[in-house]
């Protein structure tokens, strides 16, 4: 691999993006030429794409900000499916109506960070049921069908993974790999699409549909696949003890997402500033090198700058505020989460595992039980040593409500109604 000379791929390489690549020298040569037409997939299985969709988010806004023109396909007919890469179980099937509301859901994301419309640079949302749902399946499997080697589809890790743990792969889900394929041919032909990304768990798929390309109609397409995002410590990004870290205010607020962000491992801080902002690579140098508590500065830097991607300057500012706030001044943040309660819950008295719970601060009693028992729970500052502790109107604050802690910083404001 020689170094790049299109802008995108510099920055592909350069922040850390690139894993694997069909022909990097010619896909380079191509992004010199002019305007590319690339291309990334989301299945509509959620309401909203969550921080382990984020690293391929940000890949299509520096393609864009190179003067290349992404596109976001939607698998409204593939999430009818389901995608059997790394999973053990077929997904649950989703009715129209639901798959609709999510993509509704999910193009509220993608306008946060690409800019939409019909330049030859603007980015375009298509969905893949727009011709896999008149799909003639005799037609198709005569047309394409001679394309694809049994044989080899049982080698892919997506396949090969769930046969030796002897987990159940349904005929249906066999076939995503074939339609994924067969949507990288149809963007090609609708749109001169003629590069698909990726995380590299898909690169069984993004062959196959730069072969099917090439002998069906002699296209020269190209893939690009991005690594799977763990933690230094191993773990899969965008899920936590509380849940999946979501990308959409409704599914997460804006100060939970800069808590996220704030708490990354320190190990993790250099490597997550290249992906997921956008300051430039001397100054994310800069704060790579601090050590001590300064690291502590660099991780708020790294919240502020992604959580303004996601839901704005403003909203991230305010997070970091109210959590200086919380931490550095022991008060209340304007932004802290907020459930309200029946006032006339608190007259009569609620126990404190039941309003953990009820707060989102624990799943169960059992965990609320555990977190007093270790010392981590706590009632407007102070320290709750009885399980049994019974909360009403005389726990209100100064402020009139009831400020619930788990750990060093997890807060939740609950506030009669």
């Amino acid at each position: 691999m020689t170094e790049p000379k299109s802008d995108f791929l510099r920055t592909f390489v350069d922040r850390g993006y690139l894993h694997q690549a069909t022909d990097f020298d010619a896909l380079d040569a191509a992004l010199c030429k002019g305007p590319v037409t690339a291309y990334i997939g989301f299945d509509c299985t959620a309401p909203s794409l969550h921080v382990g969709s984020l690293l391929q988010i940000m890949i299509l806004r520096h393609l864009q900000q190179s003067g290349h023109k992404p596109v976001v396909l939607m698998g409204g007919g593939t999430t009818k499916i389901g995608d059997p890469t790394g999973r053990d179980l077929s997904r649950q099937m989703l009715t129209d109506e639901m798959i609709k509301t999510n993509k509704a859901g999910i193009r509220k994301v993608f306008d946060r960070f690409l800019t939409f419309g019909d330049g030859p640079t603007d980015a375009i949302m298509v969905d893949n049921d727009d011709w896999l749902s008149g799909i003639n399946y005799i037609s198709f499997l005569r047309d394409f069908g001679q394309h694809f080697s049994v044989n080899r589809m049982l080698t892919f890790d997506s396949v090969r993974l769930r046969l030796e743990r002897e987990q159940p792969l349904s005929f249906l889900e066999f076939n995503y790999m074939i339609l994924q394929a067969y949507d990288f041919l149809e963007l090609n032909r609708r749109m001169n699409c003629t590069l698909q990304m990726g995380g590299s768990d898909q690169w069984g798929n993004i062959i196959n549909g730069v072969e099917l390309g090439r002998r069906v109609d002699q296209a020269d397409l190209y893939g690009l696949t991005s690594p799977l995002m763990t933690t230094s410590a191993g773990t899969k990004m965008g899920k936590t003890a509380q849940g999946a870290v979501w990308l959409n205010a409704e599914q997460l607020s804006p100060y939970d997402y800069w808590q996220f962000w704030r708490n990354t491992d320190d190990a993790d801080v250099a490597r997550f500033l290249k992906l997921f902002t956008e300051l430039p690579l001397d100054e994310i140098a800069r704060l790579a090198a601090l050590e001590g508590a300064g690291i502590n500065e660099a991780k708020k830097v790294l919240a502020t700058e992604a959580t303004s991607l996601a839901h704005g300057r403003d909203a991230a500012l305010l997070a970091e505020e109210t959590a200086r706030t919380t931490f550095e001044q022991g008060g209340l943040g304007n932004d802290l989460p907020t459930v309200e309660i029946e006032r006339t819950v608190l007259e009569k008295g609620i126990g404190i595992l039941n309003l953990l719970r009820q707060a989102g601060l624990s799943a169960s009693n059992g965990e609320a039980r555990r977190l007093i028992q270790g010392g981590g729970a706590r009632v407007n500052d102070e320290k709750v040593e009885d399980e049994t502790r019974i909360l009403d109107l005389d726990a209100l604050n100064s402020d009139g409500v009831i400020k619930l802690t788990a750990g060093k910083k997890r807060h939740v404001i609950v506030r009669p109604v």
